[in-house]
């Protein structure tokens, strides 16, 4: 299984080209490194905290423990979050993911951006487990990121994955880095979206993605 990233090819125009390379070529840290916790324990001392002192004795490994989670995504494989959910079923309707919640770490101040992300696909042949889409997000979402990255490595796995007519993606997030210093606005959001075949070619697909993530009916 490869995963997809996007970037900007200033030798093509200017135009974003989306490449295609492998798993461990993206970010791919070591999955342990035992001196993470005495870098923490460093890091307090030279902000003139006294690293042994009650509260913050044990903070080092608490530290350690929590970055590793937060990037357990470097080391998911999505092959195996899949895991074969994929099915052949007649079935050409729009099918949405709608208020996935993630939470995620902004590479540049490594602070948290969290949010919602709705994920809709137009199957061709086959469909996948439901519980699959909020896995993906996971995957993708516990790494050092940004918002944009996330959105379109999201929406090129699902093409990928499942080959269908087409990927909508659409991200909503809050940021830290935003809210917590820098302009300090702590009521502004991003948005980002990826739409991929019938969801970039036909306004009439994009609407109806659109009227779905916007509907709140009774109880959902």
């Amino acid at each position: 299984m490869k995963s997809i990233k996007a970037v900007a090819n200033k030798a093509a125009g200017n135009k974003a080209v989306v490449q295609v390379i492998s798993p461990k070529a993206v970010m791919s840290p070591k999955a342990e490194d035992p001196a993470i916790a005495s870098l923490i324990r460093e890091l307090l001392v030279r902000l003139g905290e006294d690293a042994e002192r009650d509260g913050l004795r044990r903070t080092p490994e608490r530290v350690d423990k929590a970055l590793k989670f937060l990037t357990s995504g470097y080391r998911m494989d999505i092959a195996k979050i899949v895991n074969g959910a994929l099915y052949d079923v007649k079935y050409d309707e729009m099918v949405v993911v709608k208020d996935i919640e993630f939470f995620s770490l902004c590479e540049h101040h490594m602070l948290p951006f969290y949010g919602k992300m709705h994920v809709a696909y137009l199957p061709e042949s086959k469909v996948i487990g439901l519980s699959k889409i909020p896995r993906i997000v996971d995957a993708f979402a516990r790494r050092l990121q940004i918002q944009e990255r996330l959105t379109q490595q999201v929406a090129q796995t699902i093409q990928e994955i499942i080959k269908p007519v087409g990927v909508g993606v659409i991200c909503e997030a809050r940021h830290f880095c935003m809210m917590m210093r820098g302009v300090e606005k702590q009521h502004s959001g991003a948005m980002t979206s990826a739409m991929l075949g019938a969801f970039r070619d036909r306004k009439e697909t994009r609407d109806e993605f659109l009227a779905l993530v916007n509907h709140r009916g009774n109880g959902f």
